[in-house]
């Protein structure tokens, strides 16, 4: 099992978010993406609203910095870290969008980009956009096939449902043979989705007896990733941190996102350190 890190600052939920978030800026991100990539955890994470409804900010936040700005200028900074969009909104972009921005990505970065992906729930957002709602799980399976036809290929073809292109040419494109695509959502119609189109599925808002009965019902094959998330505080309850990674790992977790507690940069890099030294996640 590998561990993550639900990246702090570049999402504040209320409730959440912890209180020094509110002014730190980008170099206590590098700082904390850097502390991450030289003690070995495996990615971080960067999800994506392009306007949030005021209304709805209450509720889930309005501070959500651009994944692909965010991540690039991450992969500047560090090695070996993977760079995981959690999530992409696929109804937002054309699929040759995604392979050639992401794509570029993949090749700046050395081949570390891990495709978070997910059909939205925004509504507002959907309709200020200009892209369609209803039939957003449909146009999001489509569109996962067509992302897998195209994300490394320099002349992509596809012919699906909703998206259709051929002779056109997407350079630079990936740099991996094959991009990891995670599915985000928290329904059985996510995970049917990432089983049949995706290489993992990272649900949100479930518990673990949820996660648990839902791969129960599933035929998981071999090599899927279960991104599951935590809350972790590794220094002050060191039991509690060891015995939730252990929770999720029981229930079929390949990877966990973990969201640190912390009171500020340099101590949230020094949670970091003591996590990895708590040795349940190796």
């Amino acid at each position: 099992m590998r561990l993550g890190i639900s990246t702090p600052v570049v999402v504040a939920v209320p409730g959440v978010a912890a209180p020094w978030e509110t002014g730190a800026g980008i170099e206590d991100l590098a700082r904390i993406a850097i502390a991450a990539d030289e003690l070995g955890f495996d990615y971080l994470t960067c999800s994506e609203h392009v306007a949030v409804p005021t209304a709805a900010a209450a509720g889930r936040g309005a501070v959500y910095w651009d994944p692909l700005v965010t991540l690039s200028f991450l992969a500047a900074r560090t090695e070996r870290i993977r760079l995981a969009t959690s999530v992409l909104v696929l109804g937002y972009h054309h699929p040759l969008e995604i392979a050639k921005r992401y794509g570029t990505l993949d090749q700046v970065s050395g081949g570390r980009l891990i495709l978070g992906v997910g059909i939205g729930s925004l509504t507002e957002e959907f309709e200020l956009l200009g892209a369609r709602w209803p039939d957003r799980g449909a146009r999001a399976d489509d569109a996962l096939r067509a992302l897998r036809a195209s994300l490394s290929e320099s002349t992509p073809r596809y012919h699906g449902a909703f998206y259709d292109y051929e002779g056109f040419t997407v350079l630079p494109h990936a740099r991996q043979d094959r991009v990891p695509i995670w599915v985000g959502g928290r329904s059985l119609a996510s995970l049917r989705r990432a089983v049949e189109l995706a290489d993992g599925w990272m649900p949100f808002g479930l518990m673990p007896g949820e996660v648990d009965e839902m791969l129960a019902a599933s035929d998981i094959p071999d090599g899927f990733e279960v991104v599951l998330s935590a809350v972790v505080d590794p220094d002050a309850d060191p039991p509690g941190t060891r015995a939730a990674l252990r929770r999720l790992r029981n229930v079929g977790a390949t990877a966990i996102s973990c969201a640190v507690r912390a009171d500020n940069a340099e101590h949230y890099c020094e949670q970091l350190a003591h996590l990895r030294d708590l040795g349940e996640w190796s």
